[in-house]
């Protein structure tokens, strides 16, 4: 059972999420051998301020 975390800024539609869930558990079941249904997918909106590469916040950008 994959259980796949996805980490991204807040701000994508639920359109995008579930076009992006679908392509995931896809590929997950072509390259794994397992069941869509056996697939989970959890997404985690950060504020950009919640984040930093490099030492700097995205929300400095």
């Amino acid at each position: 059972m994959p259980l796949i975390q996805v980490q991204l800024f807040e701000g994508r539609s639920d359109d995008v999420k579930r076009e992006y869930a679908k392509a995931i558990t896809e590929a997950a079941v072509n390259i794994m051998g397992c069941t869509a249904a056996s697939v989970d997918v959890i997404y985690q909106d950060v504020k950009k301020s919640d984040w930093a590469t490099a030492g700097k916040l995205w929300s400095d950008s």
